[in-house]
Protein backbone atom coordinates (compact mmCIF):
# COMPACT_ATOMS: atom_id res chain seq x y z
CA UNK A 1 0.00 0.00 0.00
CA UNK A 2 1.56 3.30 -1.10
CA UNK A 3 0.07 6.47 0.33
CA UNK A 4 1.02 9.89 -1.00
CA UNK A 5 0.97 13.36 0.42
CA UNK A 6 1.11 16.71 -1.34
CA UNK A 7 2.72 19.70 0.34
CA UNK A 8 4.50 22.86 -0.72
CA UNK A 9 5.84 25.66 1.52
CA UNK A 10 4.10 28.26 -0.65
CA UNK A 11 0.91 27.26 1.18
CA UNK A 12 2.39 28.88 4.30
CA UNK A 13 2.75 32.20 2.49
CA UNK A 14 -1.01 32.70 2.53
CA UNK A 15 -1.39 34.00 6.06
CA UNK A 16 -3.08 36.63 8.20
CA UNK A 17 -2.08 36.90 11.85
CA UNK A 18 -4.99 36.20 14.18
CA UNK A 19 -7.16 34.61 11.50
CA UNK A 20 -8.37 31.05 12.27
CA UNK A 21 -7.37 29.85 8.78
CA UNK A 22 -3.65 30.52 9.25
CA UNK A 23 -0.38 28.90 8.23
CA UNK A 24 -0.14 27.36 11.71
CA UNK A 25 -2.69 24.75 10.61
CA UNK A 26 -0.21 23.23 8.17
CA UNK A 27 2.79 23.86 10.42
CA UNK A 28 1.19 21.77 13.17
CA UNK A 29 0.13 19.03 10.77
CA UNK A 30 3.56 18.66 9.20
CA UNK A 31 5.25 18.78 12.59
CA UNK A 32 3.05 15.99 13.97
CA UNK A 33 3.56 13.77 10.90
CA UNK A 34 7.31 14.20 11.15
CA UNK A 35 7.43 13.63 14.91
CA UNK A 36 5.40 10.43 14.68
CA UNK A 37 7.56 9.04 11.86
CA UNK A 38 4.70 8.94 9.38
CA UNK A 39 6.11 11.40 6.87
CA UNK A 40 9.01 9.10 5.98
CA UNK A 41 6.54 6.33 5.11
CA UNK A 42 4.72 8.45 2.53
CA UNK A 43 5.30 9.09 -1.16
CA UNK A 44 5.75 12.80 -1.88
CA UNK A 45 3.78 14.05 -4.88
CA UNK A 46 4.99 17.42 -6.10
CA UNK A 47 2.61 20.34 -6.10
CA UNK A 48 2.63 22.55 -9.18
CA UNK A 49 0.36 25.51 -10.01
CA UNK A 50 -2.89 24.49 -11.64
CA UNK A 51 -3.08 25.53 -15.27
CA UNK A 52 -5.29 28.52 -15.97
CA UNK A 53 -7.21 26.40 -18.49
CA UNK A 54 -8.12 23.87 -15.80
CA UNK A 55 -8.95 26.62 -13.33
CA UNK A 56 -11.23 28.29 -15.87
CA UNK A 57 -13.22 25.06 -16.04
CA UNK A 58 -14.64 25.96 -12.63
CA UNK A 59 -14.09 29.72 -12.19
CA UNK A 60 -14.84 32.73 -14.37
CA UNK A 61 -11.90 34.50 -15.97
CA UNK A 62 -12.95 37.80 -14.44
CA UNK A 63 -12.81 36.29 -10.96
CA UNK A 64 -9.41 34.67 -11.59
CA UNK A 65 -8.14 38.07 -12.75
CA UNK A 66 -9.56 39.74 -9.64
CA UNK A 67 -7.72 37.32 -7.36
CA UNK A 68 -4.45 37.76 -9.24
CA UNK A 69 -4.68 41.55 -9.29
CA UNK A 70 -5.57 41.79 -5.59
CA UNK A 71 -2.60 39.64 -4.71
CA UNK A 72 -0.29 41.68 -6.92
CA UNK A 73 -1.44 44.84 -5.12
CA UNK A 74 -0.38 43.32 -1.81
CA UNK A 75 -3.66 41.75 -0.71
CA UNK A 76 -7.07 42.64 0.60
CA UNK A 77 -10.33 40.83 1.29
CA UNK A 78 -12.61 38.92 -1.07
CA UNK A 79 -15.27 39.11 1.64
CA UNK A 80 -15.31 39.73 5.38
CA UNK A 81 -13.89 36.28 6.11
CA UNK A 82 -11.62 35.65 3.13
CA UNK A 83 -8.30 37.45 3.04
CA UNK A 84 -5.65 37.82 0.36
CA UNK A 85 -1.94 38.50 0.77
CA UNK A 86 0.91 39.16 -1.66
CA UNK A 87 1.39 35.44 -2.37
CA UNK A 88 -2.16 34.19 -1.86
CA UNK A 89 -2.80 33.85 -5.59
CA UNK A 90 0.29 31.65 -5.98
CA UNK A 91 -0.70 29.57 -2.96
CA UNK A 92 -4.24 29.11 -4.27
CA UNK A 93 -2.95 27.98 -7.67
CA UNK A 94 -0.64 25.53 -5.92
CA UNK A 95 -3.42 24.18 -3.70
CA UNK A 96 -5.63 23.34 -6.68
CA UNK A 97 -2.70 22.08 -8.73
CA UNK A 98 -1.43 19.92 -5.90
CA UNK A 99 -4.74 18.10 -5.62
CA UNK A 100 -4.88 17.65 -9.40
CA UNK A 101 -1.39 16.13 -9.26
CA UNK A 102 -2.50 13.71 -6.55
CA UNK A 103 -5.42 12.59 -8.71
CA UNK A 104 -3.10 12.17 -11.70
CA UNK A 105 -0.57 10.12 -9.71
CA UNK A 106 -3.23 7.81 -8.38
CA UNK A 107 -5.11 7.31 -11.65
CA UNK A 108 -1.80 6.54 -13.39
CA UNK A 109 -0.99 3.87 -10.82
CA UNK A 110 1.88 5.61 -9.07
CA UNK A 111 0.19 5.58 -5.63
CA UNK A 112 -2.80 3.86 -4.06
CA UNK A 113 -4.32 6.77 -2.16
CA UNK A 114 -3.35 10.28 -1.07
CA UNK A 115 -3.96 13.33 1.09
CA UNK A 116 -3.33 16.81 -0.33
CA UNK A 117 -2.08 18.94 2.56
CA UNK A 118 -2.84 22.23 0.87
CA UNK A 119 -4.37 25.57 1.71
CA UNK A 120 -6.19 27.89 1.23
CA UNK A 121 -9.16 25.53 1.41
CA UNK A 122 -11.70 25.50 -1.37
CA UNK A 123 -15.17 24.04 -0.90
CA UNK A 124 -16.97 27.39 -0.39
CA UNK A 125 -15.52 29.04 -3.51
CA UNK A 126 -18.15 29.44 -6.24
CA UNK A 127 -17.67 30.20 -9.91
CA UNK A 128 -17.18 33.96 -9.62
CA UNK A 129 -16.53 34.52 -5.92
CA UNK A 130 -14.31 33.40 -3.08
CA UNK A 131 -15.88 33.11 0.36
CA UNK A 132 -15.61 31.33 3.69
CA UNK A 133 -11.77 31.34 3.76
CA UNK A 134 -11.75 29.75 0.26
CA UNK A 135 -10.26 31.21 -2.93
CA UNK A 136 -10.38 28.48 -5.62
CA UNK A 137 -12.43 25.31 -5.31
CA UNK A 138 -9.70 22.69 -5.20
CA UNK A 139 -11.91 19.61 -5.07
CA UNK A 140 -14.18 20.79 -7.89
CA UNK A 141 -11.20 21.55 -10.13
CA UNK A 142 -9.73 18.11 -9.39
CA UNK A 143 -13.03 16.33 -10.05
CA UNK A 144 -13.42 18.14 -13.35
CA UNK A 145 -9.86 17.13 -14.29
CA UNK A 146 -10.62 13.46 -13.59
CA UNK A 147 -13.79 13.63 -15.68
CA UNK A 148 -12.57 15.66 -18.63
CA UNK A 149 -8.93 14.62 -18.94
CA UNK A 150 -8.71 11.13 -17.41
CA UNK A 151 -11.88 9.63 -18.86
CA UNK A 152 -13.83 9.01 -15.65
CA UNK A 153 -17.62 9.12 -15.75
CA UNK A 154 -18.60 9.09 -12.05
CA UNK A 155 -16.89 10.83 -9.14
CA UNK A 156 -18.12 10.86 -5.55
CA UNK A 157 -17.25 13.90 -3.42
CA UNK A 158 -17.70 13.30 0.32
CA UNK A 159 -17.58 16.51 2.35
CA UNK A 160 -17.51 16.08 6.13
CA UNK A 161 -16.46 19.63 6.97
CA UNK A 162 -18.83 21.12 9.55
CA UNK A 163 -19.78 23.83 7.03
CA UNK A 164 -21.70 23.01 3.87
CA UNK A 165 -19.57 23.07 0.72
CA UNK A 166 -21.83 25.36 -1.27
CA UNK A 167 -19.22 25.91 -3.97
CA UNK A 168 -18.71 22.21 -4.60
CA UNK A 169 -22.46 21.64 -4.69
CA UNK A 170 -22.98 24.51 -7.12
CA UNK A 171 -20.25 23.26 -9.48
CA UNK A 172 -22.09 20.00 -10.24
CA UNK A 173 -25.69 20.74 -9.27
CA UNK A 174 -26.99 20.16 -12.80
CA UNK A 175 -24.82 17.13 -13.59
CA UNK A 176 -24.87 13.43 -12.81
CA UNK A 177 -21.13 12.88 -13.31
CA UNK A 178 -20.52 13.89 -9.68
CA UNK A 179 -22.44 12.70 -6.64
CA UNK A 180 -21.94 15.35 -3.96
CA UNK A 181 -22.53 14.23 -0.37
CA UNK A 182 -22.24 16.56 2.61
CA UNK A 183 -22.68 16.32 6.38
CA UNK A 184 -22.81 19.75 8.03
CA UNK A 185 -24.20 21.71 10.95
CA UNK A 186 -27.43 23.41 9.90
CA UNK A 187 -28.54 26.14 9.95
CA UNK A 188 -25.00 27.45 9.98
CA UNK A 189 -22.59 29.21 7.64
CA UNK A 190 -23.07 29.51 4.68
CA UNK A 191 -26.78 28.76 5.11
CA UNK A 192 -27.06 26.27 2.24
CA UNK A 193 -27.33 22.49 2.32
CA UNK A 194 -30.97 21.80 3.18
CA UNK A 195 -32.03 18.21 2.57
CA UNK A 196 -34.37 19.48 -0.16
CA UNK A 197 -31.32 20.51 -2.24
CA UNK A 198 -30.90 17.32 -4.27
CA UNK A 199 -29.76 18.60 -7.67
CA UNK A 200 -31.53 19.93 -10.75
CA UNK A 201 -32.27 18.63 -14.23
CA UNK A 202 -29.80 15.89 -15.16
CA UNK A 203 -28.29 16.33 -11.69
CA UNK A 204 -31.48 15.65 -9.76
CA UNK A 205 -30.75 13.05 -7.10
CA UNK A 206 -26.98 13.50 -7.34
CA UNK A 207 -26.70 15.93 -4.42
CA UNK A 208 -27.24 14.43 -0.98
CA UNK A 209 -27.21 16.84 1.93
CA UNK A 210 -27.28 15.78 5.58
CA UNK A 211 -28.16 18.94 7.57
CA UNK A 212 -27.39 18.24 11.22
CA UNK A 213 -28.37 20.01 14.42
CA UNK A 214 -25.59 20.81 16.84
CA UNK A 215 -24.54 18.00 19.16
CA UNK A 216 -24.25 15.06 16.73
CA UNK A 217 -21.17 12.96 17.42
CA UNK A 218 -19.40 9.69 16.68
CA UNK A 219 -22.46 7.41 16.78
CA UNK A 220 -24.57 9.73 14.63
CA UNK A 221 -21.91 10.26 11.99
CA UNK A 222 -21.18 6.53 11.87
CA UNK A 223 -24.85 5.75 11.31
CA UNK A 224 -25.10 8.35 8.55
CA UNK A 225 -22.08 6.93 6.75
CA UNK A 226 -23.10 3.28 7.20
CA UNK A 227 -26.84 3.55 6.62
CA UNK A 228 -27.09 6.41 4.12
CA UNK A 229 -23.80 7.21 2.38
CA UNK A 230 -22.70 3.61 1.85
CA UNK A 231 -25.87 2.41 0.06
CA UNK A 232 -25.95 5.67 -1.89
CA UNK A 233 -22.39 5.01 -3.09
CA UNK A 234 -23.14 1.35 -3.85
CA UNK A 235 -25.94 2.45 -6.15
CA UNK A 236 -23.83 5.15 -7.80
CA UNK A 237 -20.66 3.00 -8.29
CA UNK A 238 -18.10 5.85 -8.29
CA UNK A 239 -14.79 5.44 -10.07
CA UNK A 240 -13.04 7.84 -7.68
CA UNK A 241 -13.81 9.19 -4.20
CA UNK A 242 -12.59 12.67 -3.31
CA UNK A 243 -12.95 13.78 0.31
CA UNK A 244 -13.26 17.38 1.44
CA UNK A 245 -11.76 16.76 4.85
CA UNK A 246 -12.70 19.39 7.38
CA UNK A 247 -11.98 18.53 11.00
CA UNK A 248 -14.08 21.29 12.52
CA UNK A 249 -16.94 19.02 13.64
CA UNK A 250 -14.73 17.93 16.55
CA UNK A 251 -16.17 18.67 19.99
CA UNK A 252 -13.27 21.01 20.85
CA UNK A 253 -13.34 23.08 17.66
CA UNK A 254 -14.03 26.76 18.41
CA UNK A 255 -16.10 27.48 15.29
CA UNK A 256 -18.88 24.89 15.58
CA UNK A 257 -20.99 22.86 18.00
CA UNK A 258 -20.67 19.21 17.02
CA UNK A 259 -19.48 16.22 19.06
CA UNK A 260 -17.13 14.19 16.85
CA UNK A 261 -13.91 12.89 18.38
CA UNK A 262 -10.56 12.25 16.73
CA UNK A 263 -11.32 8.53 16.97
CA UNK A 264 -14.68 9.17 15.32
CA UNK A 265 -12.94 10.84 12.39
CA UNK A 266 -10.63 7.84 12.05
CA UNK A 267 -13.65 5.54 11.93
CA UNK A 268 -15.21 7.63 9.15
CA UNK A 269 -11.94 7.34 7.23
CA UNK A 270 -12.01 3.56 7.67
CA UNK A 271 -15.52 3.47 6.25
CA UNK A 272 -14.45 5.55 3.26
CA UNK A 273 -11.42 3.35 2.65
CA UNK A 274 -13.53 0.20 2.78
CA UNK A 275 -15.99 1.84 0.39
CA UNK A 276 -13.22 2.80 -2.03
CA UNK A 277 -11.68 -0.67 -1.89
CA UNK A 278 -15.05 -2.25 -2.66
CA UNK A 279 -16.35 0.17 -5.27
CA UNK A 280 -13.47 1.87 -7.09
CA UNK A 281 -10.22 -0.06 -6.75
CA UNK A 282 -9.22 1.86 -3.64
CA UNK A 283 -9.19 5.22 -5.41
CA UNK A 284 -9.47 7.59 -2.47
CA UNK A 285 -7.99 11.08 -2.10
CA UNK A 286 -8.42 13.53 0.77
CA UNK A 287 -7.90 17.26 0.57
CA UNK A 288 -7.73 19.61 3.54
CA UNK A 289 -10.64 21.94 4.23
CA UNK A 290 -11.43 23.28 7.72
CA UNK A 291 -10.38 22.46 11.29
CA UNK A 292 -9.30 25.18 13.69
CA UNK A 293 -8.32 23.52 16.97
CA UNK A 294 -4.69 22.88 16.10
CA UNK A 295 -4.03 19.79 18.22
CA UNK A 296 -7.23 18.19 16.97
CA UNK A 297 -6.32 19.02 13.39
CA UNK A 298 -2.81 17.60 13.63
CA UNK A 299 -3.90 14.33 15.24
CA UNK A 300 -6.94 13.91 12.99
CA UNK A 301 -4.76 14.20 9.89
CA UNK A 302 -2.18 11.88 11.46
CA UNK A 303 -4.84 9.24 12.03
CA UNK A 304 -6.20 9.69 8.52
CA UNK A 305 -2.76 8.71 7.26
CA UNK A 306 -2.66 5.76 9.69
CA UNK A 307 -5.88 4.45 8.14
CA UNK A 308 -4.75 5.10 4.56
CA UNK A 309 -1.52 3.21 5.29
CA UNK A 310 -3.42 0.27 6.76
CA UNK A 311 -2.31 0.85 10.36
CA UNK A 312 -4.50 -0.26 13.25
CA UNK A 313 -3.29 2.35 15.74
CA UNK A 314 -5.30 5.47 16.50
CA UNK A 315 -3.94 8.33 18.62
CA UNK A 316 -6.58 10.47 20.32
CA UNK A 317 -5.15 12.62 23.15
CA UNK A 318 -8.39 14.57 23.63
CA UNK A 319 -10.65 11.54 23.98
CA UNK A 320 -14.42 11.30 23.56
CA UNK A 321 -16.83 14.22 23.67
CA UNK A 322 -17.67 15.32 27.23
CA UNK A 323 -21.40 15.62 26.48
CA UNK A 324 -23.97 13.14 25.24
CA UNK A 325 -24.89 13.41 21.57
CA UNK A 326 -28.14 13.86 19.71
CA UNK A 327 -29.92 10.98 18.03
CA UNK A 328 -30.17 11.01 14.22
CA UNK A 329 -32.56 8.09 13.68
CA UNK A 330 -35.43 10.14 12.29
CA UNK A 331 -33.14 12.12 9.97
CA UNK A 332 -31.49 8.97 8.59
CA UNK A 333 -34.88 7.42 7.88
CA UNK A 334 -36.09 10.62 6.20
CA UNK A 335 -33.01 10.85 3.97
CA UNK A 336 -33.19 7.20 2.97
CA UNK A 337 -36.79 7.71 1.92
CA UNK A 338 -36.04 10.90 0.04
CA UNK A 339 -33.25 9.26 -1.95
CA UNK A 340 -35.20 5.99 -2.48
CA UNK A 341 -32.88 3.76 -0.48
CA UNK A 342 -35.70 1.91 1.28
Amino acid sequence: MSTAYVYDPICLEHNLMGHPESKERLVRIMGRLEKQGVLERLVAVEATPVSLERLAGNHSQSYIDTVRQMSERGGGHLDLDTYMGPRSYEAALMAAGGLVNAVKAMLEGEVDNAFALVRPPGHHAVKARGMGFCIFNNVAVAARYALQEKGLERVLIVDFDVHHGNGSQEAFYDESCVLYFSTHQYPYYPGTGHWREIGRGEGEGYTANVPLPGGVGDDGYERIFDEFLYPLAERYRPQLILVSAGYDAHWADPLAAMQLSITGYANLTRTLKTMADELCKGRLIFTLEGGYQLEVLAYAVLNTFHVLLGDEEIEDPLGPAPRSERDVSDLVDQLKGLHRLV
